[in-house]
């Protein structure tokens, strides 16, 4: 016997799905480069990425459980990507860092969408 009927998930829960993947890997990729670097600067940013990181990816899953506080973590999601966004911003020299602020950013604004919000 198959579970209640599970409606496939929307083309916007999708995309905001794949997006908080994609954050979470680039988040992952750059902590590993920020630790070969070390520093009080570094520090700040690792923790900026793994706050990241861990809300991307409790995002994804509860969207794709079909959680009903998905949409509160969404917009919890969209707050600490854009803070990853503006940790990574401040070593523009970097092109890790710029490929996870990038991430961030669609992620933020993916998210933003699954929440009605306009920020």
């Amino acid at each position: 016997m198959q579970p209640a009927a599970m409606t496939p998930l929307s083309k916007e829960m999708q995309d905001c799905v794949q997006a908080c993947m994609a954050c979470h890997t680039a988040c992952e990729e750059t902590m590993s480069s920020c630790l070969q670097r070390g520093g009080q600067d570094q520090m700040q940013i690792m923790r900026a990425l793994m706050d990241c990181a861990e809300t991307t990816r409790m995002c994804a899953d509860m969207m794709m459980r079909r959680s009903p506080m998905s949409a509160e973590m969404c917009a919890m999601c969209a707050r600490a990507c854009d803070m990853c966004a503006e940790a990574c911003m401040s070593m523009p020299d970097d092109p890790q860092m710029m490929r996870c602020a990038e991430a961030c950013r669609r992620c933020a604004e993916s998210c933003r969408t699954m929440t009605g919000a306009t920020m």
